[in-house]
């Protein structure tokens, strides 16, 4: 979970996606200390009521060696600094458990396999990056879905600030508002027939073929598969809007239906 929230115009030091139950992962790309706690500040400058505070994995699967505790513990300190809290460190070998230990944090063994492609997965050949007719995406949507799926979640009141709303395996759709500071999390995609002031993710198992489609949007953050864009990186035009929201090629698209 570069990070789809912006385009810059250089690598980024670490990639951050947004999981389930509002935690971060970092994967971490290139061992720079300074440069990691520096994008992450970016980030919580601006985003800070997304990301002030906000409980963090460190992924170091993306390295091809891992660091030593003295510079482990610098980046915790740095990432502190930055404005998010370290909380543990993601799926690993023996090695990253014994740094876990060597630096008193949890190892989520079963983290990143949430927020990742499932593992033997054919990948979609020639998906467009143009948005397709609602009617048809929902169809692509409920093909992709993991075999044994439910039928999908539906629901009629509104989904309240600190809310937080998980359709397991399915998807999900609110007749209603989803009001800012809530939140609506589906393993398949998204539908919502009210406004969307709060943060819908779609995908949350990894799904990259899920979308979220919105009557009105005003998010605070939309996300497939841990890839997310907040409120600041979205297009003022498409505010209020009836939007669709896809990825392609690991990037975000958001547009009006």
């Amino acid at each position: 979970m570069s990070a789809t929230s912006a385009t810059p115009d250089y690598e980024q030091a670490g990639e951050l996606k947004i999981g389930q139950v509002g935690i971060a992962n970092l994967r971490v790309r290139i061992l720079d200390v300074a440069q990691l706690a520096l994008e992450m500040r970016q980030r919580v400058e601006r985003a800070p009521k997304l990301f002030a505070r906000a409980p963090l994995i460190i992924d170091f699967g993306g390295l091809a060696q891992l660091p030593d505790p003295a510079t482990a513990e610098a980046l915790l300190e740095g990432l502190r600094e930055a404005g998010v809290l370290p909380v543990g460190l993601s799926y690993g070998t023996q090695e990253t458990e014994r740094l876990a230990q060597q630096l008193g944090l949890p190892l989520l063994a079963k983290f990143r396999a949430q927020y990742e492609p499932v593992a033997g997965a054919a990948p979609t050949a020639g998906r467009s990056s143009e948005p397709v007719p609602a009617e048809a995406a929902a169809k692509a949507a409920s093909r992709a879905a993991p075999s044994g799926s439910s039928p999908g979640m539906v629901l009629k009141t509104p989904v309240r600030s600190g809310q937080q709303l998980y359709a397991e395996n399915r998807d999900l759709t609110v007749l209603a508002t989803v009001g800012a500071g809530a939140e609506v999390i589906s393993d398949g995609s998204i539908h919502i027939y009210g406004s969307l002031r709060g943060r819908a993710l779609a995908g949350a198992q990894g799904n990259t073929d899920a979308r979220i489609f919105c009557r009105e949007f005003h998010a605070e953050l939309v996300a497939i598969a841990g890839h997310y864009k907040v409120l600041d990186d979205i297009p003022k035009e498409l505010r209020g809007k009836s939007v669709q929201v896809w990825l392609d090629k690991d990037q975000l698209n958001i547009a009006a239906q």
